[in-house]
C-alpha cells in the first residue's frame, strides 16, 4: 500500500508514541523483579505520557491535514495496543517485589491478561463504532461526544497513576502498604479498569468540550492559574496529580452516567451520558 506525503507526518507521530510504549516495556524488562526504583517509575510514567500527547497528536494532525487513511487507523490502533493495553501490565507487574510462582502472584498475573485483553477489545469495538459511524449521522454525533466505554489511554493512566501513587512518597509517609495490600489493591484496579473499557458506560470526549467565557482577561487569568497549579503540582507532587486527573476522569464520568441512570432517565442534560442501547452495539458487533 502507498502512503501518501500528507499521510507520513501522523504516521510518524503514531511510530513515535509506539516507540514510547516499547522502551517503557523495554526499560522495565531490564530491571530484576523487586528493583524498580523511584526513577524507573518515573521515566516510564513520563514516557507514557507523552505518548498519550502523541496518540492525541497524530489523530488532531491527520483531521487538520485531512490525511486520515485507512492504514493510518490500523497503524493507530496496533500501536495503542502495545503502548497502553500492554506496557501497564508490564509496569504494574514488574514493579511489585511479589514471588513468582505463589497464589497472588497468579492472580496478579490474569489481572494483567484481563487489562490487556479488554485493551484490545475495546480499539476493536472503537474501529467499528467509528466505521459505522460514517454511515451514520446521529451515531456520528454521538461517537464525536462520547465514547462507549473507557478510552485505552485513560485507561493506561489510571493503571501506571494508580502504581506509581501507591509506591510513592507521598503515600508512604503518610500510609505505610505492605507488598501485598499493595498488590492486592493493583489486582482489582486491573480488573475494574478491564471492566470499564469494555463497559458500555460513557465517557466524554474532549473534542466536544466547549466553554464559554465573558472576556479575554478572564480566559488569560483562569489559563495562567491553571498552568501555575498543574506545574505547581507536577514539579512537588506529581504522583498525586497524576493520580487525581487521571481517576478523577473516570469518577466524574461514572457518577454522570449513574444520576443519569438513578434520576431515570429523565434529565435532558446528562442524557448523553446514559448507557449505550444493547440493540445498537450488538448490531454493529455482529
Amino acid at each position: 500500500m502507498k502512503i501518501k506525503k500528507s499521510q507520513l507526518l501522523p504516521n510518524v507521530i503514531t511510530a513515535f508514541g509506539l516507540c514510547c510504549g516499547l522502551f517503557a516495556i523495554f526499560k522495565i524488562n531490564m530491571t530484576p523483579v523487586g528493583h524498580v526504583s523511584h526513577n524507573t517509575l518515573v521515566l516510564t510514567t513520563l514516557v507514557l505520557i507523552l505518548a498519550a500527547f502523541a496518540d492525541l497528536l497524530d489523530g488532531a494532525i491527520a483531521r487538520a491535514m485531512k490525511a486520515e487513511s485507512d492504514f493510518g487507523g490500523l497503524f493507530d490502533s496496533m500501536a495503542d495496543a502495545i503502548t497502553f493495553g500492554v506496557a501497564p501490565s508490564v509496569i504494574v507487574l514488574k514493579s511489585l517485589s511479589i514471588e513468582p510462582g505463589t497464589e497472588l502472584s497468579f492472580l496478579l498475573t490474569t489481572a494483567a491478561i484481563v487489562y490487556s485483553v479488554c485493551g484490545v477489545l475495546r480499539l476493536v469495538r472503537f474501529n467499528l463504532l467509528k466505521q459505522a459511524s460514517e454511515e451514520n449521522s446521529e451515531l456520528k454525533e454521538a461517537h464525536n461526544k462520547n465514547f462507549t466505554g473507557l478510552p485505552i489511554p485513560a485507561a493506561a493512566a489510571a493503571a501506571i497513576s494508580g502504581n506509581f501513587f501507591l509506591a510513592s512518597d507521598e503515600l508512604n509517609s503518610v500510609l505505610n502498604l505492605s507488598h501485598e495490600a499493595r498488590a492486592w489493591i493493583l489486582f482489582f484496579q486491573m480488573i475494574l479498569l478491564g471492566y470499564l473499557m469494555i463497559s458500555r458506560w460513557k465517557f466524554p470526549s474532549f473534542k466536544a468540550l466547549q466553554i464559554r467565557v465573558k472576556s479575554f482577561q478572564q480566559v488569560f487569568l483562569t489559563v495562567v492559574f491553571t498552568v501555575f497549579l498543574i506545574f505547581y503540582g507536577i514539579m512537588q507532587h506529581f504522583s498525586v496529580v497524576f493520580v487525581i486527573f487521571s481517576w478523577g476522569y473516570i469518577i466524574v464520568a461514572f457518577f454522570l452516567s449513574l444520576i443519569r441512570v438513578i434520576s431515570g432517565r429523565k434529565s435532558k442534560t446528562l442524557e448523553d451520558f446514559e448507557p449505550a442501547p444493547d440493540d445498537i452495539e450488538d448490531d454493529i458487533e455482529k
